[in-house]
C-alpha cells in the first residue's frame, strides 16, 4: 500500500530525472529480474481504504481468480497470505481488521459460498484441512516469473515462509514450506453436505 511519494513520476521530481530512468532502475535489480507494482483496481485514492470496507462487508467474499487466463500477468497465489499479514498486523495506512475475521472469511465463508459444508470450520466429524501458522514470521516472498507451463508458457509465482505445516483430510501434505509427498487430495464435484454427527 504505497504511498503516492513512492511513485515513479514522485521519486523522479525527487530526483530531478526522468520517470524513464527510475523506471529501467527498477527493472534492472535482481539481476535484471526487477518488476514495477501497477495496482489497477481499488486503489484511485492512492490507499486501500475501499477494500477494508468491502472486507468488513458480509456480502462480499475475498479473491481473485480467472481459472489461470492471466498467470503471466497477476499473482493471485499470494492472496492469502497478504490478507492475513497486511490486512491483521502490518497495514500502517489505515485500520487493521481481526485475525479471526480474515480467517472465518478464508475459511468457513469461502467454504460455505461454494457449498462445500463438510470443511472451514475445525469440528468433530468436518475435513480436517488445517494450516499450522507462524503468524510472526509469516511473510510473502518477491514475486518472480517462472516459464514451467507448456510450451515454455510463463507465470508468475509468489511463495510465502511462515507455514509450519499443512494437512488436507488430517494428512499432512507439507512442513516448513516443503511437500511431505502425499497427495490426499481430489477433484471436488458439486456441493458437500454438513456432517451428520
Amino acid at each position: 500500500e504505497p504511498n503516492p511519494e513512492r511513485s515513479i513520476a514522485a521519486l523522479a521530481a525527487a530526483r530531478g530525472c526522468r520517470p524513464e530512468q527510475i523506471a529501467m532502475e527498477a527493472l534492472l535489480e535482481h539481476d535484471g529480474n526487477g518488476m514495477l507494482y501497477f495496482p489497477l483496481f481499488n486503489y484511485s485514492h492512492g490507499n486501500l481504504d475501499a477494500l477494508a470496507t468491502l472486507h468488513q462487508s458480509p456480502h462480499t467474499r475475498m479473491g481473485l481468480s480467472d481459472a489461470g487466463a492471466h498467470c503471466g500477468a497477476i499473482c493471485d497465489g499470494g492472496m492469502p497470505t497478504f490478507m492475513l499479514t497486511h490486512w491483521t498486523r502490518d497495514r500502517e495506512r489505515g485500520e487493521r481488521l481481526p485475525l479471526e475475521w480474515i480467517v472465518h472469511r478464508q475459511t468457513a465463508q469461502t467454504a460455505a459460498s461454494f457449498g462445500l459444508l463438510d470443511r472451514g470450520i475445525v469440528k468433530p466429524g468436518y475435513r480436517a484441512d488445517i494450516n499450522l501458522i507462524d503468524y510472526e514470521n509469516l511473510s510473502l516472498e518477491r514475486p518472480r516469473m517462472v516459464w514451467d507451463l507448456p510450451a515454455g508458457g510463463r507465470r508468475l509465482i509468489q511463495r510465502a515462509q511462515g507455514y509450519a505445516m499443512t494437512m488436507v483430510g488430517g494428512e499432512v501434505i507439507s512442513e516448513h514450506g516443503e511437500p511431505t509427498g502425499a497427495l490426499p487430495g481430489r477433484l471436488i464435484r458439486g456441493r458437500r453436505s454438513r456432517p451428520s454427527l
